[in-house]
């Protein structure tokens, strides 16, 4: 587009698969942004519906489209950040959209924060009739409280809600392939064994619960915790009582629903594998003490971030 530098300041990065209309309504939240100096790599992870050709009625040179069969969300985020031209990387889901500010105000967080490596945005989470505002208290978080806040999910994170510095995600590797639900947990989780993140208060973009999407699913919880310790089994000893009691937090979830089956299979889940493996009095006492942790944790870093506000 004529009068658009072409070095972009920051890139967009979209995987997607079969979302031809989500895909196309998350590009116009991208083109609608405040600012224009930005890429948008949209990677194609093998779609058959048409997706291609609709990108390709879209005629700006920001738009970068890369078809092929990456193995997953997360090797297409890989592609696209290799692929990235731009000092800063942000995400955003296929099934998301951006509101008009998004990008505008993430590059100021970095402009005026030149060490800054990682921010998490605040979003408002739709899923069918009932709006949430997932926001973040505005501060800035030590790699020590980061861990601490991921391992005990006490902010809201999502992947669409990521920005970094592109140097900083090719030095942690990227996302991690063999991880297919919590993954933007898990890269976080290896952010912050280097690095600090400033989280924004703002609501920059609105996460869409899709029928279709992993995460969002209430099966395979179990499983997907499990495959996340084993990768960082570190947590199990430096925050005993957290693993059993998001397990059995899970499994009370589920036994309330009446889905005695489903808590039947995360339990035996649970059992059956070597990151886990709690027997029921482990996951009772786990699930006292590790609420209270959380809960303890929660006050500690309101009173944190009240204090810094003060």
């Amino acid at each position: 587009m004529a009068g658009i530098d072409p070095v972009p300041l920051i890139t967009v990065i979209t995987p997607t698969h079969n979302r031809r209309e989500t895909v196309l309504r998350a590009v116009e939240s991208v083109f609608s942004q405040s600012m224009s100096r930005f890429e948008h790599i949209v990677v194609d992870d093998g779609s058959t519906d048409g997706t291609e050709a609709a990108l390709a009625r879209i005629q700006d040179p920001r738009l970068i489209y890369v078809g092929a069969k990456w193995r997953g969300a997360n090797a297409a985020r890989n592609a696209g950040i290799e692929r990235a031209r731009a000092p800063l990387v942000t995400f955003l889901d296929s099934d998301d959209i951006y509101m008009p500010h998004r990008l505008e105000r993430t590059l100021t967080w970095f402009d005026e924060n030149p060490a800054l490596q990682v921010l998490i945005s605040s979003f408002v989470s739709l899923k069918g009739n009932r709006i949430t505002n997932c926001a973040n208290p505005e501060a800035f978080v030590s790699p020590a409280m980061l861990e601490r806040t991921l391992v005990g999910q006490t902010i809201f994170i999502a992947g669409s809600a990521i920005t970094a510095r592109r140097e900083a995600l090719l030095a942690i590797g990227g996302y991690d392939s063999d991880i297919t639900r919590m993954q933007d947990r898990e890269l976080l989780l290896r952010l912050a064994r280097r690095f600090g993140a400033q989280l924004s208060e703002d609501l920059d973009w609105t996460k869409y619960n899709s029928e279709n999407s992993i995460s969002g699913r209430r099966d395979g919880y179990v499983e997907a915790y499990a495959n996340l310790m084993g990768k960082h089994p570190h947590i199990a000893h430096a925050y005993p009582h957290i693993p059993p009691y998001m397990i059995s937090r899970q499994l009370i979830a589920d036994i309330l629903r009446g889905r005695i089956p489903e808590a039947f299979q995360g339990y035996m889940a649970n059992r059956s594998s070597k990151a886990l493996g709690y027997s029921l009095p482990e996951l009772m006492q786990g699930y006292v003490h590790g609420r209270r942790w959380r809960r303890d944790l929660s006050n500690e870093f309101r009173n944190q971030c009240g204090a810094r506000l003060a």
